[in-house]
């Protein structure tokens, strides 16, 4: 009964400590595109805690970046790993696959907006196996 709960306590730790480092996001805005119908426009914020990173995804969107705070590494399939910090961009195509979205320090969080023009309804992050 004792190994039990020891090897419980520790799945929980694992557990909680795995999901402490997906980012926080917060939806602001969403909006129709009347001039496009079928599209919208989802404006979020992403943070990351210290040392905190996003699994290999994809939007299907056109996906707008602009660091808030702290500094992040991005990578896209095919592309060069750029740092970024505070008023830098950076753009995702409807086509690219995010292989690295991670906080660049592993003591202070990272904060960015995001500005996603994506079809109606469709989801805002697709994970990619």
């Amino acid at each position: 009964m004792t190994t039990k709960l020891v090897a419980l306590a520790l799945l929980c730790l694992v557990t909680g400590t795995a999901m402490a480092q997906e980012p926080k996001v917060a939806p602001l805005m969403s909006k129709d595109l009347a001039e496009d119908p079928g599209k919208e426009v989802l404006m979020i914020t992403v943070e990351h805690v210290p040392g905190g990173s996003s699994s290999i995804h994809r939007h299907n969107a056109q996906a707008f970046v602009y660091v808030l705070e702290g500094s992040v590494v991005m990578q896209l399939k095919g592309g060069e790993e750029v740092t970024l910090t505070p008023g830098q961009t950076f753009y995702e195509g409807p086509d690219d696959v995010h292989l690295v979205d991670r906080n660049a320090s592993s003591t202070e969080p990272a904060k960015f907006l995001v500005l996603l023009i994506k079809n109606k309804g469709a989801p805002a992050l697709v994970p990619v196996e």
